[in-house]
């Protein structure tokens, strides 16, 4: 990962971290400015594998990598262009792919259609 890559989750991070305080009403509660980018999903073969988290990982939650947020945050990722979404939980590092910003469990892709292209472009925003 690039130097101005590592500056951007930084700051995307910090962000999210100070805007974490502040409180909304909506069911998918959002306080800070949504990440745009690429979604991917997890192999197959990662079913069952250690996550950096420590736990198993498992296709069919709904979790996710992300390359710099704590482990254990809620985050919506949406599909600006069909408006589905998802809620994952971050329990891994990733992705490994310039360019993308989440990579997401096999559930959460199917929720958001990408099965089939495999990538999608996203908005990922922290969830109260």
């Amino acid at each position: 990962m690039g130097t101005q890559s590592k500056l951007i989750n930084s700051v995307f991070l910090a962000t999210l971290l100070i805007a974490g305080t502040v409180g909304s009403a909506s069911a998918h509660s959002t306080t800070a400015k949504p990440q745009e980018g690429v979604a991917s999903y997890y192999s197959d073969r990662f079913q069952g594998a250690t996550t950096a988290s420590g736990e198993s990982f498992n296709q069919q939650a709904l979790t996710a990598a992300h390359p710099s947020l704590p482990f254990g945050t809620k985050v919506l990722v949406s599909r600006p262009d069909t408006g589905q979404e998802v809620e994952v939980l971050i329990n891994d590092r990733g992705p490994y792919v310039k360019g993308r910003i989440i990579d997401l469990s096999k559930s959460a892709a199917r929720e958001l259609g990408m099965i089939h292209r495999g990538t999608a472009p996203v908005m990922v925003t922290l969830v109260n």
